[in-house]
């Protein structure tokens, strides 16, 4: 049997807002069992000791929407996260193609797009890096792909190709291809003809994103956007205890086709619930529903036309009717909604969708999310609370980065630009709120997400009072978005997402108390442990 643990010497965040801190936590098969004095009597017992030094334990983050499967293959694939220039850009694929001398095709994911002129990659200039190879590049966003012209030659990608439905091929004046692809069907032109991942590299993938996820302190992550193909490679990796972040599936509805995959999510669903090797940290119970696409590249559907663009309010993935069809149909059968919104068009059209499913399908406990949720008219900012949405944001987005100044600001103008990420403003007005971080668009750790958060400022400290000040939280409120309001959006308050008796010991170890900070240095602290139901998976 394993022996007990023993948290002390530190400060322990609990996310229980009728017991805050504690100075000690034990924990016994897998649950906790113990605050404060009555914890310390297990050291008494033979447990095992973890020293605090002086930081803190919090209950282990849980992401509420991320790619594992997708981040934990492209941190196999040309390194571009991170790259601070278009030549520290080339370099580095450069120097990846020349060591990977068999790959057919070169791939690489998380470029910044505001390295280039208004986020436009141009074929030739990967041309002169790798001429004689296809080059796929996604951009951070992952609704942009940089490639070279021997990727639109296997691609079929020419003048006379027309743009798809839900996608766009940049062109020059010509009508010729420039070599970057914006939205979901026009990357598929490209995707259809990459070598797809066999069943061995799909796993080593999520190995990895297993090891990311823990080294950061996550225990528990939506994944947003997957299949029943993908849930396979999951399932695998469950049944032989390798699973070491509880992991909730999202399956990926589409215009068009969602009639089709209806049956086949629901049956994904029901095997996982059967299968005794994956159930306790394994679940498929949500769809995922793409309303638009991306402000930095026009793509974000706006309720008015884009400033810099007067032609186009942007890129709607489906038309309202068939949202609200879908939306409906999924929600009869049980399934969390979750749709990626990002224009105040989008944002809207989700809370359309979500309402005529509540009027037609009658109350349940139903917790539909919004994620993103970047540019909320004002009209409906309480509609999140009186229909029971919850507001899902990437807090690390909530700054002055490079995208927002060189691309979105411009694109949004001024009055806009001020109704982004209204993160107080949401949460003040009841709705729940809960965290995540998109990874592998940006970066997966929590802490540096909860620095942005909490002060609204970049990487560099600017501005000194925060951008949108008046959207800033206290930490305490930004800590239980990461875990309580995590756990309240995948249905597991009851088990998880604070420090109490009774719940699951998914902890995380910090090495200094966020509580005491609640700063930029937040994102300097450091994860020194991460626990799964009591079981080390990630030690500094």
């Amino acid at each position: 049997m394993d022996r007990a643990l023993l948290f002390r010497n530190g400060t322990v965040l609990t996310a229980d807002p009728s017991r805050p801190t504690a100075h000690a936590v034990a924990v016994e098969r897998g649950v906790i069992v113990a605050l404060d004095d009555d914890a310390l009597e297990y050291g008494t017992r033979g447990a095992t000791e973890v020293d605090l030094a002086g930081g803190c334990v919090v209950p282990g983050f849980r992401d509420g929407h991320a790619h594992p499967l997708w981040g934990g293959i492209e941190l196999g694939q040309a390194p571009l996260v991170g790259a601070q220039s278009i030549d520290e850009l080339l370099a580095r694929v450069k120097a990846y193609a020349d060591s990977h001398a068999d790959e057919p095709w070169i791939e690489g994911g998380g470029y910044d797009p505001s390295l280039l002129p208004k986020g436009v990659g141009d074929a030739t200039v990967l041309d002169a890096v790798v001429p004689d190879r296809p080059v796929v590049l996604e951009a951070n966003d992952h609704h942009t792909m940089w490639v070279n012209s021997e990727a639109l030659r296997r691609a079929g990608i020419d003048a006379d190709t027309p743009d798809p439905a839900l996608g766009r091929i940049l062109r020059r004046g010509d009508g010729t291809p420039v070599g970057t692809l914006v939205e979901w069907d026009a990357l598929a032109m490209v995707r259809r003809v990459l070598p797809v991942p066999d069943a061995a590299k799909q796993e080593a993938g999520l190995l990895r994103a297993m090891d990311a996820l823990g080294r950061v302190g996550i225990t528990w992550v939506q994944e947003a956007a997957s299949s029943p193909a993908e849930a396979e490679v999951y399932a695998a990796l469950a049944g032989r205890g390798a699973l070491t972040t509880r992991v909730n599936l999202a399956f990926r509805a589409e215009p068009g086709k969602w009639v089709r995959s209806r049956g086949s999510f629901g049956e994904c669903r029901a095997a996982l619930e059967a299968d005794e090797g994956a159930r306790d940290g394994l679940a498929a119970r949500t769809v995922k529903f793409f309303a638009d696409g991306v402000i930095e590249m026009g793509t974000g559907f706006l309720l008015e036309p884009y400033t810099d663009a007067p032609h186009t309010c942007g890129l709607p993935n489906w038309s309202a009717a068939e949202l609200e069809e879908a939306v409906t149909a999924f929600d009869a059968d049980g399934f969390q909604i979750h749709i990626h919104a990002i224009g105040d068009g989008g944002v809207r059209m989700a809370l359309d969708a979500i309402q005529a499913a509540v009027r037609t399908n009658g109350p349940r406990d139903r917790r539909p999310v919004i994620a993103h949720t970047q540019v909320v008219a004002r009209p409906d900012r309480d509609r999140f609370a009186a229909l029971g949405v919850i507001a899902n944001f990437e807090p690390l987005w909530a700054c002055l980065d490079g995208i927002m100044e060189k691309l979105t600001i411009p694109r949004l103008g001024p009055e806009r630009s001020a109704l982004q990420y209204p993160i107080a403003t949401l949460a003040s007005s009841g709705a729940r709120i809960s965290f995540g971080s998109d990874w592998p668009v940006t970066s997966l750790d929590p802490l540096q997400g909860l620095a942005v958060a909490v002060t609204r400022r970049n990487r560099h400290g600017a501005p000194v009072d925060g951008w949108l000040p008046e959207e800033r939280i206290p930490i305490e409120q930004a800590l239980a978005a990461y875990t309580s309001g995590t756990a309240y959006q995948g249905f597991e308050e009851a088990t998880g997402g604070a420090i109490t008796i009774g719940k699951q010991a998914d902890l995380c170890a910090l090495s200094a108390d966020i509580s005491a900070i609640a700063g930029r240095e937040v994102a300097d602290v450091a994860v020194t442990g991460t626990w799964t139901g009591g079981r080390e998976v990630h030690t500094a």
